[in-house]
């Protein structure tokens, strides 16, 4: 077998980046409404629409809960941005952002059946967007939000979990979180570690690297046997800028008092070397993480290299350096660390439910649910977690999410497991056999035609 050149592969990385403009204008975006009722002539009016639409319009006023059964709210996300925080190139404004808001849809839609639709919102304030947000829950069975800057993403996302009476989504913390759990499961059964001994670094201290630190923290890891990296370096309770994190960045402090007990001090190098597991939210590469970092790491290490659009290390420089195990954020790559892995599935399982919110259990047993459809299907150093094209994922995770929620408390429906299955897994099948027909028959173009 011919072996694949640096070159060959640096091109392959860069196709992506080359290819989105031209479809992008070609589709002149990516989602858009279709109807779910027949039209059999323009007498279905009067009963889709006035007059005969009134009668649906008074029941649901003598009872709101009626508006799931009566419109699609069961099955509407909005996905919410303020475009302070995109993918990795920052500040880009909420039309920059639509783009990855639209994609966010797509996935939803062609993943999890779930009809999602981008806001993007020119407003920064945090209790601006609060009140926003709240005031469009009528729409909706359930908020993603995306790409908002920290530290106000965890005051939104926070609030907004307690006071809303649908489930709110920041994923970027809880979706990457729950995605990295998983693949980070099935990597120490294949190097044979205790999640409860591994010692782990996590480069970049954002809404990510704080989110995933706590939910690996639930699933078992130590939090002494923890660090986590800003861009000043390791969070410790002795840093110089103490007063500032107190102040300004608390879940970077709640870090502080729960990880570093020795207080280490240092930058990226200082809290990799030694470690089990490495965990990169940070900088896109490349060149962010060096080889020589990752050598100077235990035997048999594993390294999550997740930044987009360039993961922080090239897989190929992270394995020749030693690690045994690499995961990236990328399709393009063996273990794909991705969120669409995670939300499609959960808000699948937490709508079917009509839960009123996503928990942090919710989220582990997502995880763990992932990890396990991988394990079925015999987990390797290059599959340590499913693809997305392993569709049924998520009906599984969606099944799992339901069971939690029920289980906690916080479902407004309890129904059994199967027929939970059987409905997410006829949900998320018409919505990609809908696409696929949309294709086939030239509804939807072929741009190289």
């Amino acid at each position: 077998m011919k072996k694949v050149t640096v070159e060959e592969l640096l091109a392959k990385a860069q196709q992506p980046s080359l290819d989105a403009p031209r479809l992008h204008k070609f589709y002149k975006g990516k989602v858009g409404v279709s109807l779910k009722c027949r039209v059999r002539d323009f007498n279905d009016f009067a009963i889709w629409y006035t007059p005969g639409v009134a009668a649906v319009c008074k029941e649901i006023h003598a009872d709101k809960n009626l508006a799931y059964e009566y419109t699609n709210k069961w099955n509407n996300v909005a996905v919410i941005s303020d475009g302070t925080r995109v993918l990795g190139l920052g500040d880009i404004g909420p039309e920059a952002g639509m783009p990855v808001m639209e994609g966010k849809g797509l996935l939803y839609k062609y993943l999890g059946g779930v009809d999602a639709f981008p806001i993007c919102l020119a407003e920064k304030d945090a209790d601006k967007i609060i009140e926003i947000c709240k005031a469009l829950q009528p729409c909706f069975g359930g908020f993603n939000m995306e790409d908002i800057s920290q530290p106000k993403c965890f005051k939104i996302l926070d609030t907004l979990r307690e006071e809303c009476e649908i489930p709110v989504w920041h994923d970027d913390q809880q979706g990457t979180a729950c995605v990295t759990v998983a693949g980070l499961v099935n990597a120490l059964k294949l190097v044979k570690k205790d999640i409860r001994e591994v010692k782990c670094a996590v480069v970049g201290s954002g809404a990510s690297g704080i989110a995933i630190a706590r939910l690996m923290m639930l699933a078992g890891v130590t939090p002494e046997h923890m660090l986590l990296v800003d861009s000043k370096g390791i969070l410790s309770r002795d840093r110089a800028d103490r007063e500032t994190l107190q102040t300004k960045f608390k879940e970077k402090w709640e870090m502080c008092l729960k990880t570093n007990p020795k207080n280490k001090q240092g930058q990226i190098p200082d809290a990799i070397k030694g470690s089990d597991v490495l965990i990169c939210v940070s900088t896109p590469g490349p060149g962010t993480i060096k080889p020589e970092w990752v050598a100077s790491m235990a035997k048999d290490s594993i390294v999550f290299s997740e930044a987009n659009p360039i993961p922080e290390i090239w897989p190929w420089e992270a394995k020749e350096a030693g690690a045994r195990i690499v995961a990236t954020g990328r399709s393009d790559f063996p273990n794909q660390v991705n969120n669409s892995l995670g939300f499609p599935g959960i808000f699948r399982g937490a709508l079917d439910v009509r839960a009123k919110t996503i928990t942090d259990e919710m989220c582990i047993a997502a995880a763990m649910e992932l990890a396990k459809v991988a394990e079925d299907k015999g987990i390797h150093e290059e599959y340590i977690i499913p693809n997305m094209d392993e569709w049924e994922v998520f009906p599984r995770e969606a099944v799992a999410v339901g069971t939690k929620a029920i289980e906690q408390g916080v479902a407004r429906f309890d129904f059994p497991a199967d027929v939970r299955f059987k409905m997410a897994e006829e949900t998320i099948k018409k919505a990609r056999t809908e696409v696929q027909w949309m294709m086939k028959e030239g509804f939807i173009d072929d741009p190289d035609k």
